[in-house]
């Protein structure tokens, strides 16, 4: 008789990261058939041919002598030096190196502040569309994320009434993305201001995820909460990972910003939860000085003729060009986040397409209800390949979309073409 099998956490049920799920998983059998997959899952840009700069590489190198030993829990103490006086620059209140946190990317720091902050049953607002790992990371420390929309029709910004009305006696914090992903959206001062009022009424906590801060297209801004917060505690999360372009480093960070004697007993908690791992990873800790202090290698990748400029202008021309495709264009970040209509978008399952993609056009894309959106007519995909081979990605999706759209019985014009590639 075979022993039972083993038991898992039943909260698992309730997670959904499909950014490196069931469908990732498919891509992988594919490739071990030999099949050549373009893979726009993740935003990962080291896989897409960037490298991080060469000024951070070299600050790594030339203090691998010293990355042998553990160091504080909190980090380098050079590396909280820089991102405070990093933040201090920007506005934000009673930024300290004793108030920084750095982690093995944000990742590992959204599940150390919850963690910190949430007793079962707690609510945390979270947007819809979100990056899941934060509703994942609320579920698993047996809080409960409430969602707030963030419309297409405003540009996927939320609306501050709505998000009041879903406050209740257990709401602990309020979750931002900005800029966002999937949609690529960038907060304007005045809708954070109105969140900050929420904040502060109710006496909750921000949790900021700013990894996306630099990379901004078409002369729009980033905003940053922190210094609009004042005394309302607020927590901004940063790191190596995108606009350094350094993901495989793990390097992260958050300052906790507000009245130090409201937030003590939590900083005291993040403290205590960053010592219980140890520290994160060393070696990286060194690149952030450089990182924050060095010279700028992002934003000419983002204006006219830069490479991520020019990928995301090939998804807003596919998007313009094809009958079956509407798109907010991206403000931020490096995705985007195409809706389908008209007659392809009848009867249509945004997991569905996004396997038919995989298995017949060897394209990886994220379905959009990854997100935590209730409607399934949306998929993401990244800004990081080549622009000419996004013109072929989109060009097999308007292929896939217009199959659809015949087998309903409709033919669709076209829309004008897409700009010829530069």
């Amino acid at each position: 008789m075979s022993a039972p099998p083993l038991q898992t956490r039943e909260r698992l049920s309730e997670v959904r990261y499909e950014i490196r799920g069931e469908l990732a998983r498919r891509a992988r059998e594919l490739e071990t058939q030999g099949r050549s997959l373009i893979k726009l899952n993740i935003g990962n840009p080291g896989a897409f041919g960037f490298r991080a700069p060469e000024h951070l590489q070299r600050a790594i190198a030339d203090h691998i002598h010293a990355t042998d030993p553990y160091t504080h829990q909190q980090g380098l103490p050079v590396a909280r030096e820089a991102i405070a006086a990093h933040h201090v620059a920007r506005g934000t209140p009673y930024a300290s190196p004793e108030r920084v946190f750095v982690g093995n990317g944000v990742s590992e720091l959204i599940d150390i502040s919850l963690r910190a902050l949430l007793n079962p049953g707690d609510e945390v607002l979270v947007p819809s569309p979100d990056y899941p790992l934060w509703s994942a990371a609320t579920i698993l420390n047996d809080g409960r994320p409430v969602f707030y929309r963030c419309h297409e029709t405003t540009g996927f910004l939320p609306d501050p009434v709505e998000m009041e009305a879903l406050v209740s006696a257990r709401t602990r914090a309020i979750v931002l993305i900005n800029p966002n992903n999937p949609t690529g959206a960038a907060y304007p001062r005045e809708l954070l201001e109105r969140i900050v009022a929420i904040a502060a009424k109710h006496n909750l906590l921000l949790l900021c995820d700013e990894i996306y801060d630099s990379i901004l297209y078409d002369g729009n801004t980033f905003q940053p909460i922190a210094p609009l917060a004042g005394d309302v505690p607020c927590l901004s999360f940063g790191g190596l990972s995108k606009v350094h372009r350094a993901c495989g480093w793990r390097v992260g960070w958050a300052v906790l910003s507000g009245d130090p004697k409201r937030s003590a007993e939590f900083r005291h908690a993040m403290d205590l939860l960053g010592a219980l791992r140890l520290c994160a990873n060393v070696p990286g800790q060194f690149a952030i000085e450089a990182a924050l202090t060095g010279a700028d290698t992002i934003t000419p990748l983002c204006r006219p003729g830069g490479r991520l400029y020019e990928a995301r202008q090939a998804v807003i021309d596919a998007c313009e060009a094809s009958p079956h495709l509407k798109l907010v264009a991206p403000a931020g970040a490096l995705y985007a986040f195409p809706g389908v209509v008209g007659a392809a978008a009848q009867g249509f399952d945004d997991h569905a397409f996004a396997l038919e993609m995989l298995e017949t056009q060897d394209v990886l894309i994220v379905p959009g209800t990854s997100f935590n959106v209730p409607y399934r007519n949306h998929f993401r995909t990244t800004l990081l390949p080549q622009p000419d081979v996004v013109r072929e990605v989109f060009a097999r999706i308007d292929h896939v979309l217009e199959r659809r759209a015949q087998a309903h019985g409709k033919v669709v014009p076209m829309k004008k073409k897409a700009r010829p590639a530069a």
